[in-house]
């Protein structure tokens, strides 16, 4: 296989993933999100690096958001929203993360290819983002859909927010 024809492999799977992602989940993620004080995000491994690139696009938003675990991290509380992503919905930490957050009050929302699970048993809101067969090693078909539909969800909020690229540069880092 040549680069082309992995890239070419790559992008119909992904594709096939977020066709079947719900407008309707993805909506209702969005007004969660638009709604909050603060948005705590968490993940384990590549989830997790999908979740602090999405932290880090609420806060070019100009929302408030956190990455659970940092140690600038503050307390959820209640009414705030933990957006918690895992493919299997089984990661250990993941899901304790939003059994604590629920305990406090917090909304929880996961992102996840396991609809029936403990994760998305714990959560107010599942966004399902299929990660069925995948030729790719393990979760990468779901962490590549993650990312692109999270990079959907801060596009939306982007036009209903009304934040423009130089709002949104404002905030970045510039300490780089």
């Amino acid at each position: 296989m040549d680069f082309s024809e992995a890239c070419g492999a790559i992008l119909a799977e992904v594709s096939g993933s977020l066709a079947a992602v719900s407008d309707d989940q993805i909506a209702a993620l969005c007004n969660v999100i638009a709604g909050a004080r603060a948005v705590f995000v968490t993940g384990a491994g590549r989830s997790g690096l999908v979740g602090r690139c999405f932290a880090m696009r609420l806060m070019h938003l100009g929302l408030t958001a956190h990455f659970v675990g940092e140690t600038v991290t503050p307390r959820l509380r209640r009414g705030d929203v933990l957006v918690a992503t895992s493919g299997t919905g089984e990661t250990a930490g993941t899901c304790a993360m939003a059994r604590l957050a629920a305990e406090a009050g917090g909304r929880v929302v996961a992102l996840t290819a396991a609809e029936r699970s403990t994760l998305g048993s714990t959560a107010e809101l599942v966004v399902l983002v299929p990660a069925g067969r995948s030729r790719q090693y393990g979760g990468s078909l779901f962490e590549q859909s993650a990312l692109i539909a999270l990079e959907a969800v801060a596009f939306m909020l982007q036009q209903q927010l009304g934040a423009t690229a130089e709002s949104m540069d404002a905030r970045h880092a510039n300490l780089e």
